[in-house]
This record gives structure tokens, C-alpha cells and sequence, in this order.
């Protein structure tokens, strides 16, 4: 008998119809997930917004706290779709030879387990950069499921993307990801890199004067790699001279470079954690989107069996070469100064890092390709551990739907009431 390939590994074009029952979960999938939306901005506006509005230090503090709980919640969410409606787990491995690795020890004090053996935590920095190549537009959703397993608690509640500005009035997911504080550009870089630069200044001074984690994904690349963007960047890199990648796109180093000087003289101990993701299913020189869509994974119920994380790990201000910063903007030189923009960065210092980052993409287009030939992102076996995407405590699962903001608002509120 001829063995029926599994359907993750069928372009979704070529997929045959799903069976009736299967409505239901795709709707259940809906409902629980608007719904977890709705609540967590209803709450973001109802509980959170009057304390912003309130001129004390004390209301201020609550809205950032609640703000924080209200970022972890959709976290949560996130987590809690996958586990309900596309169960899938995390292959987590480290390099071990070549640039950003990690020595044995280092794997070792990492991976943190339970008493049962299985893996509930990575013990990684929590103030750091994380970039990564981009094939899916999943690919935000399993980073920051990611998140959640590095440190103790997790570091989902701490996260910061930029988007474009023309989402930032989305009805409920738009205005959320306003409260998150997130970074919404316009594409402009003329006008962008000053947003971007002030913006990043404040967090990264805000995080280190409070100890709190950060962690800002950002994509090199720009865009999905598909049969639209592969050309552009062939063409590109015919201008240039130089070799076009097989399986990521050039990497556009200017953002990254902006966003690495802003935030690195403000934390000192600043990492740049780069992922390698490969989705299985996926043959060498195809396109993950053919395979992997928010509709496919979450309403047709097909999602990756699992996904492959592979992780470099840099000192940015000892391994990374951002340049000079004292020179080209004193105010950069110290976390307690109030937020400036670097207007230009030298030539010789975007050309440093720009080759930098394309040699740091290039030994990235090469793993994939060995991964592909091997199932391994090294010649040598790198260490990996499996996460599957659960919640870690099932109070989480009201966390999700920011059940505890409410209750402690309706608990406070009972308690002004008896006196």
C-alpha cells in the first residue's frame, strides 16, 4: 500500500477539502479567540485607561503593571490556541561551533527542568534583541510563544515589535497593541528612524532603571520570503555584486543597526539572540506560506508537527560591530540622559555592520540548507531540547482572558464600598 503523506506537507492548494465536523472547531477556534481579545482590550479601556488619565505616580504605576498583565494575558492566549486548536512543540537547539555559540556549561545552566525531566524554562539574559528569518506570518505568534519559556515567568509580558502605523487603528487588536506600547512605523525611514530611535531609547532606560526584562523582535529581512520578494532580492544582490541567499532573503541592516546603538549604551548587557526557524513539511526553494497560514494552522487544524528553533546568542556591545556611540552622540553614552535620536551613523560604521549581519545571514541561509540535507543545523549533532507549546499553570488559562484584572477591580471596589 502506497503510505498517504501527512497533510502538513501538501501545498495548501493541493489539500483536499476538510470534512464537515471540522466547522465546529474552526468556529470554537473564533469564538474563543475574539473573545480572549475582546476581553483583554475591554479591560485595557475599562479598568486601565482611567488610571492613565489620573495625574498621580501612584495610578501611573497601576496602568504600567496592568498594562503588562493585559501583554502577558494575550501571551497566554496565544499559548492556549495552539494547545486547543494546533497542538504543536518547540525543537529548541543551540550552536555550538561558530559565531554566537554556547559551550556546554552554558546548555547545561540553560535548560532548566522539572522533577519529571521535561523542560519548563530556558535560563537566558532578559534584556535582549531577537532577530530571526521570516517565512510565515506565523512566525510572530511562535516567537513570542517562545518568550514565554525564557526565564522563570517568562518574558512575554515584556515584548516589543514594531507594525505598520496603518494597523494601529484595527478595531481591538489595533488599539491593544496600541496599549502595549508597541512601535507602529510608516515606512519611511526618514521620519521612522527618529520614532524608532526615541522610542527604544525610553524602553531600553526604563528597563534598566527598573530591572524588568525586554524583548524587541525584529525581522532583518522585512518581509516573508515568496515567489513575489525572492526576485527583488535577486536583483538586489545582482546590483551589488554580491551572492543572493538560497532559502532567506538579504537582510536590510539599517533598522537592526538603529535599533542595537539606541538600546545598547542604556543596557549594558544588551544580547542579540538570533533564530534560526525551519517548519517542517517545507521542501528546500518553496515558500512556508504555501503551507502554513493563520487559516490553515488554526481553522483547517493542520499545524506544524513541530518547529525548529535554532539559537545564537551575542554580547552586543563586545561581539556586535554597532560602532562608536560617544563619539557620534554623547547622549547615548549614558542610560540616565533623556531619550535623543542619532540623526546620521557614520558611512564606515553602516558598512561594518551591513557586511556583518549579511556574513551572519549567510551562515544562516547555509544551517537551513544543512537541515534540509541532514535534519541537523550543524555537522555535529547540536544540543536540542523539545517545549510543547502548554500553558505552565492552569490559572493561566483565565490569565488568557484576563480574568484576574476584573476580579481585582471588583475586589477593590468592594472594599472602598464597606467604608
Amino acid at each position: 500500500m502506497t503510505a498517504v503523506a501527512p497533510l502538513y506537507t501538501v501545498p495548501i492548494s493541493e489539500r483536499p477539502r476538510q470534512p464537515w465536523r471540522r466547522t465546529f472547531s474552526a468556529v470554537l477556534f473564533f469564538l474563543v479567540f475574539n473573545l480572549g481579545c475582546l476581553m483583554i482590550n475591554a479591560s485595557q479601556f475599562v479598568f486601565l485607561l482611567p488610571l492613565r488619565l489620573l495625574p498621580f505616580k501612584w495610578s501611573r504605576a497601576l496602568y504600567v503593571d496592568g498594562i503588562r498583565y493585559t501583554k502577558g494575558a494575550f501571551g497566554c492566549l496565544l499559548i492556549l490556541i495552539c494547545q486547543w486548536f494546533a497542538p504543536t512543540k518547540l525543537i529548541v537547539s543551540f550552536e555550538t561551533t561558530g559565531q554566537g555559540s554556547f559551550t556546554p556549561e552554558d546548555i547545561d545552566r540553560i535548560i532548566v527542568k522539572d522533577k519529571k525531566g521535561d523542560v519548563v524554562s530556558l535560563n537566558l539574559p532578559t534584556k535582549f534583541v531577537m532577530i530571526a528569518n521570516h517565512q510565515i506570518y506565523l512566525d510572530w505568534l511562535y516567537e513570542w510563544c517562545l518568550l514565554y519559556f525564557i526565564g522563570p515567568q517568562g518574558v512575554h509580558r515584556y515584548v516589543y515589535i514594531t507594525l505598520k502605523k496603518s494597523l494601529q487603528w484595527v478595531p481591538v487588536v489595533g488599539w491593544g497593541m496600541q496599549f502595549f506600547n508597541f512601535i507602529f512605523l510608516a515606512r519611511s525611514w526618514a521620519s521612522d528612524r527618529v520614532q524608532l530611535s526615541a522610542n527604544l531609547s525610553t524602553l531600553g532606560s526604563e528597563a534598566e532603571t527598573q530591572d524588568n526584562p525586554l524583548a524587541f523582535i525584529l525581522y532583518p529581512e522585512g518581509t516573508l520570503v515568496s515567489q513575489d520578494t525572492r526576485p527583488i532580492s535577486k536583483k538586489f544582490a545582482d546590483k551589488m555584486g554580491i551572492a543572493d541567499m538560497t532559502h532567506t532573503l538579504l537582510p536590510r541592516s539599517t533598522g537592526l543597526h538603529y535599533s542595537l546603538r539606541s538600546l545598547s549604551p542604556r543596557i549594558p548587557d544588551l544580547r542579540l539572540i538570533d533564530v534560526t526557524v525551519v517548519y517542517p513539511g517545507v521542501p528546500p526553494l518553496h515558500y512556508g506560506q504555501d503551507f502554513y497560514t493563520l487559516r490553515s494552522v488554526f481553522f483547517d487544524g493542520i499545524p506544524p508537527p513541530v518547529i525548529h528553533m535554532h539559537l545564537r546568542m551575542f554580547d552586543v556591545a563586545r561581539e556586535v560591530p554597532i560602532g562608536y556611540l560617544s563619539g557620534s552622540n554623547p547622549s547615548e553614552a549614558s542610560p540616565k540622559t533623556e531619550p535623543m535620536v542619532e540623526v546620521d551613523i557614520p558611512e564606515k560604521e553602516k558598512k561594518g555592520f551591513d557586511e556583518w549581519l549579511k556574513g551572519l545571514w549567510k551562515e544562516k541561509d547555509d544551517s537551513i540548507g544543512m537541515f534540509y540535507e541532514a535534519n541537523s543545523f550543524a555537522r555535529e549533532k547540536a544540543a536540542q531540547v523539545e517545549i510543547p507549546l502548554k500553558l505552565r499553570r492552569k490559572r493561566e488559562m483565565l490569565d488568557a482572558f484576563c480574568f484576574f484584572l476584573p476580579a481585582a477591580a471588583g475586589w477593590a471596589w468592594g472594599k472602598c464600598k464597606t467604608y
